[in-house]
């Protein structure tokens, strides 16, 4: 069964980006769950500001699960990648990206990794590059799965890295640098860019796949573009994809209306 996810940030220092839900995380999680959600995936300034078991019980008294956490707050608001020339700076990352991996594993839920992979800079030998990324993910995938979970690895369009951009490409690069425990992130806005044929980049990464982002070819939530979803959501129950389907997508034109045309649209391709 393929299930409903809605984004909450929970990052004061930002105030704006694709998320559904903003700031109040009772609030956003009683609206989620009101509407028939299933989980919520949580963007947060550090593993430390969410207590593990006052969240646990907020989930459970919403009937709803944690998808996943973000790490991205680790290079807004710090400036940290894996791919950062210094090495001092790739430490601090992977130190932050296992405190995240940590975190989600209180929930059973994993850690993905998007803008903390950088970017290839002035500089630096692309292959270098590469490598740096190759090992940071070796690195944090056996620690996920330490804890019994996977890591999510994301590709980006190319605006905003020049890592990898495709899931074909991630697929290639994960089999070829022999990383383990760690899956890719199908994420609708930056493959409206980058693919050629979404549904067909899905089949192709087949069990790579293990969570997917939701969201129009304006990064508005899903029914506010002009992505057909039809062919993604066949191709994603022929593959018997079992995860979830995260709304990252921007609150527009506010978070209640976001989250209620994400629901319908998911409930029009993947419940029918």
């Amino acid at each position: 069964m393929i299930k409903s996810c809605a984004t909450i940030a929970l990052v004061p220092e930002i105030t704006s980006g694709p998320w559904i839900y903003w700031h109040d995380l009772e609030r956003s999680l009683a609206h989620a769950s009101s509407l028939g959600f299933d989980a919520v995936e949580l963007f947060t300034a550090s593993a430390e500001v969410l207590d593990v078991s006052e969240t646990q019980l907020l989930l459970e008294k919403y009937k709803l699960q944690l998808a996943a956490v973000g790490t991205g707050a680790g290079k807004v608001i710090h400036g940290l990648t894996l791919t950062d020339p210094d090495p001092n700076v790739r430490k601090k990352a992977i130190e932050f990206i296992e405190s995240m991996i940590k975190l989600g594993a209180a929930f059973g839920a994993p850690a993905i990794i998007g803008s903390m992979q950088g970017n290839v800079v002035t500089g630096v030998d692309r292959e270098e590059a590469l490598n740096w990324l190759a090992d940071g993910l070796i690195y944090l995938g056996k620690h996920a799965a330490s804890l019994g979970v996977k890591l999510i690895y994301e590709p980006l369009n190319r605006y905003e890295t020049n890592l990898i951009n495709t899931l074909g490409d991630g697929v290639e690069f994960l089999k070829s640098r022999q990383i383990q425990h760690v899956g890719l992130l199908a994420d609708l806005f930056h493959m409206n860019i980058e693919e050629a044929d979404m549904a067909a980049s899905i089949k192709s990464s087949g069990e790579y796949v293990i969570h997917v982002h939701f969201a129009d070819s304006n990064r508005r939530p899903a029914g506010n573009g002009h992505s057909d979803f039809s062919e993604v959501a066949n191709v994603l129950k022929e593959i018997n994809y079992k995860g979830y389907v995260s709304a990252e997508a921007f609150a527009w034109p506010n978070s209640q209306s976001a989250a209620t045309q994400t629901i319908k649209t998911f409930n029009q391709y993947f419940n029918q």
